[in-house]
């Protein structure tokens, strides 16, 4: 159905989970990313039923030229708000050129006057250069991919030879077992050295069904990966694939274990396959400036650094639109209680609170 009218330039909606021309266009796209792809958006419904909806230049029945994709976030807690898209490092809008940032950016603004939503959240690759009239606060984070044209030999090379060389190496002397795949088993290795991780980090986990949403709609296209000593494991990760690109979205380890090099042999094995099987940047996903642990591991693999900026646009004036303060609260209070909750109640606030904070 058509949106608004910009400039004489009409902008339409499209449901991307029921219509195929989507599919089709993201998987043409040179930078769409798996965030675009029907699988993320789907499991993102099953889970959390975020509705999606792309915004396009493209009439009904013509092939897509353009498109912006965002979910429909409803929260009692949180409020109504467009995000594109929730839990995704990346969303790049797919246009032509910077006139249609213009159209579309000046559409959400219409879509926020009349649609009663808290703001439309929009997180591309790049820096939004259109300004729009409607108030705006911004976020960055730092964005690490890897280049896997290089042979091995040099990528092992480019590695920090003390921490990360070292740490392959130990784990291989160490006779770490690494098993790949989307087994009942594996999740439920992952699941647990999650629980663990998260627990450590003072946050609930993710509720067990997101995984669950995300093999069944990624299918081949996701591998979980688990280090084993023994019979124990000790450190597992979770990347997806999308064309040319292996994307890191989720580790864990068992801190007890952490010295044998479990995730830094993951990471190898995954580096491994990916050039066995033509890929060309592995992308290691966003993190926080000030996570200085994090942005290090990262680093040692001899990747390179960017900024992601992330845009809101709201009615609200500027000064807190990505909820510092809220969050800020919400550490404190979850520092003081997740350490005390057994696994049950940790699991159980995990699949409640998600939703409400894509």
């Amino acid at each position: 159905m058509r949106d608004t009218e910009v400039n004489t330039k009409a902008v339409y909606q499209l449901h991307p989970l029921q219509d195929p021309r989507w599919a089709e266009f993201v998987g043409g796209h040179p930078r769409s990313s798996v965030f675009h792809t029907v699988a993320w958006l789907e499991a993102l419904n099953r889970t959390y039923g975020f509705q999606p909806i792309t915004y396009t230049t493209s009439p009904p029945g013509s092939s897509l030229e353009d498109g912006l994709v965002l979910c429909r976030v409803k929260s009692w807690i949180t409020g109504r708000r467009l995000i594109s898209l929730p839990f995704s490092d990346h969303c790049e809008p797919l246009l032509n050129d910077a006139a249609d940032e213009h159209v579309f950016l000046s559409a959400l603004e219409q879509t926020l006057h009349r649609a009663k939503v808290r703001y439309i959240e929009v997180r591309p690759m790049h820096p939004l250069a259109d300004a729009a009239n409607s108030c705006r606060s911004t976020e960055s984070y730092c964005f690490h991919q890897l280049d896997l044209r290089p042979d091995l030999a040099t990528l092992f090379g480019n590695c920090h030879k003390s921490s990360t060389q070292r740490k392959i190496l130990r784990a291989e002397r160490e006779g770490l077992i690494c098993e790949t795949g989307r087994s009942d088993a594996l999740l439920d290795a992952f699941w647990n050295l999650l629980l663990i991780t998260r627990r450590r980090h003072r946050i609930p986990p993710q509720p067990k069904s997101w995984f669950r949403n995300l093999i069944n709609c990624f299918g081949d296209e996701l591998q979980i990966r688990v280090a084993f000593k023994g019979k124990q494991p000790v450190a597992s990760i979770l990347t997806l694939r999308h064309k040319d690109t292996l994307v890191y979205k989720y580790g864990c380890s068992d801190t007890r274990f952490n010295n044998l090099g479990g995730t830094h042999l993951l990471f190898w094995k995954a580096i491994q396959e990916g050039k066995r099987d033509g890929l060309q940047i592995f992308d290691l996903g966003r993190s926080e400036w000030d996570n200085v642990g994090l942005l290090r591991f990262k680093d040692r693999w001899g990747s390179a650094r960017s900024s992601l900026t992330y845009t809101r646009f709201s009615l609200s004036p500027p000064s807190d639109m990505f909820g510092r303060d809220v969050k800020a609260w919400a550490g404190r209070i979850a520092r003081s209680v997740v350490p005390c909750l057994p696994d049950r109640i940790l699991r159980m606030v995990g699949s409640a609170l998600y939703r409400h904070i894509a």
